[in-house]
């Protein structure tokens, strides 16, 4: 008897044991898949670095500056074409426009390049589970499915319009902006919120590491908010840019008349020559504060769910607004341009205590795919246009690039690259439907622009060809030679 229940001892012993390793085991798989990062991927569409963490006084947007003050910020940020599909088909592909071929708002980014692999996508591959709510692609640059092949979970699009509109809740005409009175969970934003959450409290019941994107449809015009959001200010505190003119000595075609507002909105003026009035000009900066503080709350909202959920903490979070945007300055409301109101870009990473602060080096919308992929231990893909910024955030380098590159075409056969450092702008327009995948040809200049910002921040004057610049100029305009060679010899590589 003695003998049977030291034996039935023993083999309670040895399962005990046996089924102790076996949940040890599952445990340390469990905890190596949950210490991979997971991305909260936070998109805006047309948000220019209007926002406390970047200086602004007057901007109420306190959940991104929070996000900013555990984070790090990209004050000389710049996308690289100041349009939606553009800057999104380069971000998310890490490849400028001249690679993608994207340069519009009707190519198809796998029309151009089928086999292309996109951010999402490559985590996808990489064991992340992926999906995406709102605008993240620009859906004119993508298949129906808003680039299928991305998502391990199809695509969450809903209609924008009509009551839980990104459009209007009572106006009957395409006017430029509404002050709604309607709680946050009836616009499309809210919605885009909603379904947000909805995925994070999957994910945050599953082991696999996941690849959130939120894109947010304001603040882009039209400036539809609820009243709330607009009564955050008082219109006799908005003022008017300093400067309202084209640069001195700037080609005629480098600014534009605001084709996006003046076309599509019945209460705008649709003669270019006719200036739209002070107090519009005042209405329509308040509009688009309001938004800007109306998509604040709305990123604040999905944080809180993040740490609701527990998930903070093992999270990367990058949010990025997809360009900049004139907000009457050179006398333009509207992106399409190579300016630095058009250009520069927020970018804000949140990703551990020892990767905080701000620099004012400069960076670009390229460089988020090989930063993505340092922060979360995946390998780098070989062949992308960016540079990761982790030693920049680690403060191991100054800086780690000499320039920021931006572009955009005119009259259908110009293409100007903007060449952006720490005080300069060099913007280099070249004809004959030149690209940079193009061997370079002096004769192809067809202008140059300068513009020092340590004594011009308005940019108002073209000093390109001014003796005190000359040497500045050569060096920069050598940089950006340098450049379209480098491409050059890139597109036989790639």
């Amino acid at each position: 008897m003695k003998q049977n229940s030291l034996f039935i001892v023993l083999v309670s012993l040895v399962s005990m044991t046996f089924f102790s390793c076996k949940n040890d085991t599952k445990l340390k798989k469990t905890n190596t898949i949950k210490t991979q990062k997971n991305i909260l991927f936070i998109a805006i569409d047309d948000l220019k670095p209007i926002l406390g963490c970047y200086g602004d006084t007057l901007i109420k947007t306190p959940h991104i500056d929070q996000l900013a003050s555990q984070g790090f910020v990209l004050e000389n940020n710049h996308c690289q074409q100041a349009v939606c599909g553009p800057s999104r088909a380069s971000l998310l592909t890490g490849k400028r426009p001249d690679y993608t071929k994207v340069w519009d708002l009707k190519t198809l980014i796998r029309d151009k390049n089928p086999n292309i692999v996109t951010l999402p996508q490559y985590f996808k591959q990489n064991g992340y589970k992926t999906a995406a709510v709102g605008k993240i692609f620009d859906f004119r640059s993508v298949d129906k499915g808003n680039d299928s092949i991305s998502w391990t979970y199809k695509y969450d699009n809903f209609k924008h319009h009509s009551e839980i509109g990104r459009e209007y809740v009572n106006e009957t005409e395409h006017v430029s902006m509404e002050i709604t009175h309607v709680p946050d969970s009836l616009t499309a934003d809210g919605e885009v919120v909603r379904r947000s959450k909805k995925y994070l409290r999957k994910f945050a019941k599953k082991e696999e590491p996941f690849f959130m994107a939120v894109g947010f449809y304001k603040p882009h015009l039209p400036f539809v908010v609820p009243q709330k959001y607009w009564d955050l200010y008082d219109r006799k505190d908005i003022e008017l840019p300093a400067y309202q003119k084209a640069p001195e000595g700037a080609p005629t075609y480098a600014t534009q008349p605001s084709w996006e507002l003046r076309s599509g909105y019945a209460d705008i003026p649709k003669d270019y020559e006719t200036k739209i009035p002070v107090e519009k000009q005042l209405k329509l900066i308040h509009g688009y504060y309001a938004a800007v503080s109306f998509i604040d709350q709305q990123v604040g909202n999905v944080l809180a769910e993040l740490d609701r959920l527990g998930l903070r903490e093992n999270t990367v979070i990058v949010l990025w607004g997809d360009h900049g945007w004139h907000l009457g300055d050179h006398n333009m409301f509207c992106k399409h341009t190579n300016y630095e109101q058009a250009t520069r870009s927020p970018l804000i990473f949140s990703a551990g205590k020892n990767r905080m602060g701000a620099s004012q080096t400069p960076t670009e919308f390229v460089d988020i795919f090989p930063t993505l992929c340092e922060l979360t231990g995946i390998e780098t893909p070989k062949n992308l246009d960016g540079l990761s910024l982790i030693p920049l955030m680690e403060n191991k380098v100054s800086k780690i690039k000499d320039y920021a590159v931006s572009q955009f075409t005119r009259d259908n056969n110009k293409m100007g690259y903007a060449f952006r450092n720490e005080n300069y702008r060099y913007i280099i327009w070249m004809k004959d439907k030149f690209t940079s995948e193009r061997a370079f040809d002096e004769a192809l200049i067809a202008d140059e622009e300068l513009y020092d910002y340590i004594k011009d921040p308005e940019e108002r004057k073209n000093i390109a060809f001014e003796k005190d610049y000359i040497e500045i100029k050569t060096a920069l305009k050598k940089q950006a030679i340098t450049f379209f060679k480098q491409y050059e010899l890139q597109k036989d590589v790639n």
